[in-house]
C-alpha cells in the first residue's frame, strides 16, 4: 500500500466508524520518514470543533476481539491493551482497526527497542543509561508470567508468533505512546486519529475532552497512570519530567486523558459515548496542528515516544546519590560520608526517589535542588561544628523547615542576617548555604556527573550532531541532542556556582 493509498483507506475507514472530522484538517505523509502529521487547510480559531470519534471506534480490551480472553487472564492496563493490539494485528483484514494500523509505524523508536549495544553508545551517562536496561527486564518478566501462558493454552486462536517477546515490545511501544484515558467503563485504549497529531512543547493546538449531555465542561487535562495494575515496569521518576504527576509510568503515561464520570456500559454512540477534538490555541492556514504530551523533558520525550526536542525548557539532569557518596568518601573518609548523610536524613531532609536510586534534579538553568546544597553545606560542616548539630537534631528536626535551615546556617557559623519574617520560603536560604566550599563542590559533582559520558567533549557532540543525517542515523541524533542539553545544564551549574560564590564575597564585603 503506498502512502497516499494508506490515508485515503484511514480516511473511508473514519467514515465508515462515524468519526467526522473538519475539512480543514488534511493529514500529510512524510515519504521519506513514513510518519504522519496533521496540518491545516484554513485558519482555526480556539474552540473550534475539529472531530468527532465515538469510543466505538477505540480500540481498547472492551472493543477487542480478545476481550473475553484478556479478561480471564486477569490482565489489565498497559499490558492488557498491548495483548488487545496484538491480537487484532494477527487477524489481518479481519480486525476492525486493519486500515487504522495501516498509518501506525510497526513500532515507535524508542529505546527500549534499540540493540542493547546501541543504548551502550548512545545513551552512556544519561538519564536513560540504566532505565532502559530495566524496563527492557521487566517487560521480558510480564511476556513470560502474564502471555506466553496464553500462547501455550492456545485459546488466542491465532499464529503464536503475533505474540511473540518482539512483537509484545512493538505493541508495548505503541501503547505507551499513543494511548489515552477514555472513561471509568472503557479504560484508556488506542484513539484513532487522535492519535496522529504530534507534540511541540508549549505549543499545544488542541485538546481532547468527553462530551457529556449534563456538562460538556466535565473534563480533566491531567496524565493518568494507564499502567497501575498487571505491569511490571520500572517506576521512573528519575527521568526528567516537570508533569504534576508524582507516580509517573514511563510506559503509562498517555499523551492526554479523557475522563467521563457519566460513562456507561451502553454501546449505543450518543454525545456520552464520544470524544471531542477542540481548537485551544489558534492555528494559521498551512500550519502543523499540534497537540502536547505534556511538559517532557527529552529523556522522557525520547523514553515513551522516541524523539528528541532542540531546545527544550523541562530538561534536567539527575545526580545520583550514590555519586555524590563516592565523591564525598575520596574527599574526606567514608566514614565521614555515612555520618553526614544520617544527620541529614535525621533532619527530615531527603533526596527524591526512583525505584532503585537516590537523587537530586538540577533544573535547565543549572540551578541544584535545594535539599543538595542542604547535604553539601552539611557535609563541609568542620567537626565541632558538625557535633553541636547532631547534639541538637531532636530538637531541630521538630521545627518547622525555615526555623531548621536557619539554625543549621548559624550551627555551620553562617551570618544568617535575615528574620524568619522576611522568608518567604525555604529557598531563600539557599544564599546563606552557598560557602566557597558548598559552591567547589557544585563544580566537583558537575564535573564526576559529565564524566560518565565518558571521552568526548560538548564541543564534539556539537559538531557531530551538525554532520549528523536524522533520516539515516536517527538514534545518534536524539542520543546527541538529549547529551548535549545535558552537558549543557552541568556546564550551567558550574556558572551557577560560580556566580553565587561571587555573590557571597560581595555580600560579606557590605556586611
Amino acid at each position: 500500500m503506498s502512502s497516499s493509498r494508506r490515508i485515503r483507506a484511514f480516511l473511508r475507514w473514519l467514515s465508515s466508524n462515524n468519526v467526522s472530522y473538519s475539512d480543514a484538517l488534511t493529514l500529510h505523509d512524510d515519504p521519506s520518514t513514513r510518519s504522519i502529521s496533521v496540518f491545516s487547510l484554513c485558519d482555526l480559531r480556539e474552540g473550534d470543533l475539529v472531530a468527532t470519534i465515538p469510543k466505538s471506534a477505540c480500540l481498547t480490551i472492551l472493543t477487542s476481539g480478545a476481550r473475553e480472553v484478556i479478561e480471564e487472564a486477569g490482565l489489565g492496563g498497559c499490558l492488557g491493551l498491548a495483548v488487545a493490539v496484538m491480537y487484532e494485528r494477527g487477524l489481518g483484514e479481519g480486525s476492525k482497526w486493519y486500515e487504522y494500523f495501516g498509518v501506525l509505524p510497526e513500532r515507535e523508536c524508542v529505546p527500549l527497542v534499540w540493540e542493547e549495544e546501541e543504548v551502550e553508545r548512545f545513551l552512556a551517562g544519561t538519564e536513560l543509561d540504566k532505565t532502559v536496561k530495566q524496563d527492557k527486564e521487566f517487560l521480558i518478566e510480564d511476556w513470560r508470567e502474564s502471555i506466553e501462558p496464553l500462547i501455550g493454552s492456545g485459546v488466542l486462536n491465532l499464529d503464536p508468533d503475533w505474540f511473540s517477546l518482539e512483537n509484545y515490545f512493538s505493541a508495548k511501544t505503541l501503547v505507551s505512546s499513543r494511548a489515552f484515558e477514555i472513561d471509568e467503563f472503557h479504560g484508556f485504549g488506542m484513539v484513532p486519529l487522535a492519535d496522529l497529531f504530534n507534540h511541540k512543547t508549549g505549543a499545544e493546538n488542541v485538546h481532547f475532552t468527553t462530551v457529556s449531555d449534563s456538562d460538556s465542561d466535565n473534563e480533566e487535562d491531567d496524565n493518568i497512570d494507564i499502567n497501575n495494575n498487571n505491569d511490571n515496569i520500572n517506576n521512573n521518576d528519575n527521568i526528567n519530567n516537570n508533569d504534576d504527576d508524582e507516580d509517573e509510568d514511563v510506559y503509562s503515561e498517555d499523551k492526554s486523558s479523557v475522563v467521563d464520570q457519566n460513562a456507561s456500559s451502553s454501546d449505543s454512540e450518543n454525545n456520552q459515548n464520544a470524544l471531542e477534538m477542540v481548537i485551544v490555541r489558534d492555528v494559521t492556514a498551512g500550519n502543523e496542528v499540534f497537540n502536547t504530551y505534556g511538559s517532557k523533558g527529552n529523556a522522557a520525550l525520547l523514553h515513551r515516544y522516541g524523539f528528541t526536542e532542540p531546545v527544550n525548557p523541562f530538561d534536567l539532569v539527575n545526580i545520583e546519590l550514590t555519586l555524590i557518596m563516592k565523591w564525598c568518601s575520596s574527599k574526606f573518609t567514608n566514614r565521614h560520608a555515612i555520618s553526614r548523610l544520617s544527620v541529614f536524613r535525621n533532619l527530615n531532609f531527603s533526596c527524591l526517589e526512583s525505584q532503585d536510586s537516590e537523587y537530586f534534579e538540577i533544573s535547565y538553568n543549572g540551578e541544584p535542588q535545594f535539599e543538595l546544597i542542604v547535604l553539601l553545606y552539611i557535609i563541609f560542616l568542620n567537626e565541632n561544628s558538625f557535633e553541636k548539630l547532631s547534639s541538637e537534631i531532636e530538637s531541630l528536626k521538630n521545627e518547622d523547615e525555615v526555623s531548621c535551615v536557619m539554625n543549621v546556617i548559624k550551627i555551620g557559623g553562617g551570618n544568617c542576617d535575615l528574620g524568619k519574617s522576611r522568608v518567604e520560603n525555604v529557598n531563600d536560604l539557599s544564599e546563606f548555604l552557598l560557602t566557597k566550599n558548598v559552591c567547589e563542590g557544585l563544580k566537583c559533582l558537575a564535573d564526576l556527573r559529565e564524566g560518565l559520558y565518558g571521552s568526548g567533549s560538548l564541543r564534539e557532540d556539537e559538531r557531530r550532531l551538525r554532520e549528523c543525517d536524522y533520516l539515516k542515523e536517527r538514534k545518534l541524533y536524539d542520543s546527541l541532542v538529549l547529551k548535549i542539553s545535558e552537558r549543557k545544564i552541568l556546564g550551567r551549574l558550574r556558572d551557577f556556582a560560580s556566580d553565587c560564590r561571587s555573590k557571597s564575597k560581595k555580600r560579606r564585603k557590605v556586611l
